[in-house]
């Protein structure tokens, strides 16, 4: 063991530079004092814990990263290894070059039998790797896992939050939508449940998903007993706004008879009889709101009024 984490370090020394080298083996042989410190930097976003060298990797330098993420199973390493490839894939051109070195695949890999701690730098390392089309097509075989892993971490947790961005991004376009049919109860009872940067971000996920015409009967299938209470105007901005326009397109969907809308089907808690049968009290929560200040707010319940 002594033998490969001493080769995996020489390794890191050849990717990162002296510098990087130095963090690494600080990680490895700096005791439980910089271990903790280390685990704390490592919670902070990519963004706020930017390697300084993560531009200047060249594909040489995302091969030998790569490969140092798979030659070591020291957790410290992987960690800073995989914060460094998801700062490097911040950049459009490595995007490319790390999926032409199989590097989706490796990182993607992780996911299957790695900790919770390391499964969200996983993701958000995807995650980064997702704004790409290309990359996207490679991704989408995890999609499953990542709705899973969703599912089981806790709630509001970071590994939540980071499956649900990544989720976001792989919604943007109807193509992978099918695939988180399964989920979209979770989602729901997230809405529900979560914190309001949980909220906003499942929302974000269901908005995609109500864009498309083949998942309106699976959302209007589906069970949200609170659903009522997010169209208040106490309610924090963003949750509103996507909750109108998740509304906004549902009953649009509905109403343009694509939609299954035999209403024997439906529950009394599901969307289709709160937001387009027993239409009343969601009238009245939409009267409320067009006298809120926000002009988008106001225009989104206008689009709805007026479907």
């Amino acid at each position: 063991m002594g033998e490969r984490r001493g080769a995996a370090v020489r390794v890191a020394a050849i990717v990162l530079g002296a510098g990087a080298c130095y963090c690494l083996w600080k990680l490895v042989a700096g005791g439980r004092r910089r271990q903790r410190a280390a685990a704390q930097a490592a919670r902070s976003p990519p963004s706020d814990n930017l390697p300084a060298l993560a531009h200047t990797l060249d594909a040489d330098g995302l091969q030998k990263l790569l490969h140092l993420l798979q030659a070591t199973d020291d957790p410290l390493i992987q960690e800073q290894a995989l914060i460094t490839l998801s700062n490097s894939a911040a950049f459009s051109v490595n995007q490319d070059i790390i999926r032409n070195l199989d590097g989706l695949s490796i990182i993607g890999g992780m996911l299957s039998d790695c900790a919770p701690k390391m499964k969200e730098k996983v993701l958000n390392a995807l995650n980064n790797l997702s704004m790409n089309i290309k990359n996207q097509e490679v991704i989408q075989v995890y999609i499953a896992e990542v709705c899973r892993n969703v599912e089981s971490a806790p709630l509001n947790s970071d590994l939540q939050l980071a499956g649900l961005r990544l989720l976001t991004n792989m919604s943007v376009t109807s193509d992978y939508h099918h695939k988180m049919i399964d989920s979209i109860p979770c989602f729901l009872r997230l809405l529900s449940a979560g914190t309001e940067r949980t909220q906003i971000q499942v929302l974000k996920v269901l908005v995609n998903l109500s864009a498309n015409t083949a998942i309106t009967r699976h959302l209007l299938r589906a069970e949200v007993p609170s659903l009522l209470s997010l169209f208040d105007s106490c309610m924090n901005r963003d949750i509103l706004l996507r909750t109108l326009t998740f509304a906004a397109n549902v009953k649009r969907k509905a109403n343009d008879g694509k939609g299954s809308t035999i209403q024997d089907q439906y529950s009394k808690d599901s969307i289709f009889v709160i937001l387009c049968r027993d239409s009343t009290p969601f009238a009245q929560k939409l009267a409320a709101l067009l006298h809120h200040p926000d002009t988008e707010v106001k225009e989104q319940v206008v689009r709805i009024l007026t479907q």
